[in-house]
């Protein structure tokens, strides 16, 4: 039996976790609201969150969980990528907490940590995928299409190549005026809009790889020619244009992850990430199990955020295969690499 201490601190939520082999004991999240008035994230002012949070948090974890911190076997956190600042906080407290109790470190790739979240056990959840499979990694700063053939073997099939998709969709909420984040409020706007009712333009690029930018743009130019012809357009269309912003998008990531299919035979289809949330990417998911033959893997909404958990449980791979690192490891702010395996 192993059990791990994970600690997550890569943009603005401080998060530990507590994990007795694959399944979650404890999972807890402390977020920064300080940020929304600023209409996006302040590296200096998450930084400082971050080491008033993670003390409280961690004793918090270790708590709810029933596990004292001398039953630990191993620390593990994330090493990057994410914000600089952040990140050292997490990256610092793990080296105390190591280096006090003796136990050893693990260092986690925060996107690796995202798609390993489906191997995660609860009281209510259990659905993990057989290597290999297909996983869509989609988030606030990545977007990408990846083969998983083990714990340890990612393989990138596609990328974007300007905009990841999570970032679309909030600056398509800031050109409509809606308070940050903007992905969930589009999620929940569309749902009383017609997605066909502007003409939003898709990106038409050659392989698995995406671009946002164009789309974007189209959203952008729509809404300012709309807007000079009647000020009071946005208003009057909001959940329309959320509707159709949302449903351009999401085509967009789902015909690359069909024809990734169709290239590789796999049908094993799961998506991770923050945009994973997305009710109509959900839905879509769903319905690729009958239109495509997939089994699709959607992760509980708990799982789709930056959370310890995810941390937890690639790092339990990583201690299986005795995958440790030591004090002199550094925080890094870029994923290592675009085309080949992460990290």
């Amino acid at each position: 039996m192993i059990r791990i201490l994970a600690i997550e601190s890569s943009c603005d939520d401080t998060s530990a976790a507590v994990l007795e082999d694959d399944f979650l004991l404890s999972n807890l999240i402390a977020g920064q609201d300080v940020h929304r008035m600023y209409g996006g994230v302040v590296p200096e002012l998450a930084s400082r969150a971050h080491m008033q949070n993670i003390v409280p948090v961690v004793d918090s974890a270790l708590k709810q969980a029933g596990v004292r911190k001398e039953e630990l076997h191993a620390v593990a956190f994330t090493r990057g990528p994410g914000l600089l600042g952040s990140l050292l906080v997490g990256v610092s407290f793990a080296k105390a907490f190591s280096a006090a109790l003796g136990i050893p470190m693990v260092e986690v790739n925060h996107l690796e940590a995202h798609v390993l979240s489906h191997f995660l056990r609860t009281s209510q959840y259990r659905h993990a995928p057989r290597f290999p499979f297909l996983c869509l990694l989609v988030s606030g700063g990545h977007t990408q299409i990846l083969k998983i053939e083990s714990p340890s073997r990612f393989r990138i099939l596609g990328s974007t190549l300007d905009d990841a998709a999570g970032e679309c969709i909030d600056k398509a909420a800031k050109i409509m005026g809606l308070p940050y984040p903007g992905g969930p409020v589009i999620d929940r706007l569309a749902k009383e809009g017609d997605p066909e009712a502007f003409k939003i333009a898709r990106p038409r690029i050659a392989g698995l790889d995406y671009s946002f930018s164009g789309l974007k743009t189209s959203f952008l130019y729509l809404v300012r020619d709309r807007l000079a012809a009647d000020p009071g357009f946005i208003e009057k269309n909001l959940n329309n244009l959320c509707a159709s912003v949302q449903k351009a998008l999401v085509d967009s990531l789902m015909e690359k992850l069909v024809k990734s299919s169709l290239q590789t035979g796999i049908k094993q289809v799961a998506i991770a990430g923050g945009v994973s949330a997305n009710s109509l990417l959900r839905k879509e998911m769903e319905a690729g199990q009958e239109k495509y033959g997939w089994e699709a893997f959607i992760p509980p909404f708990s799982f789709t955020t930056d959370n310890a958990a995810m941390v937890g449980i690639a790092g339990l791979f990583k201690f299986r295969n005795g995958d440790f690192c030591d004090l002199s490891v550094v925080p890094y702010a870029r994923a290592k690499g675009q085309r080949q395996a992460i990290p």
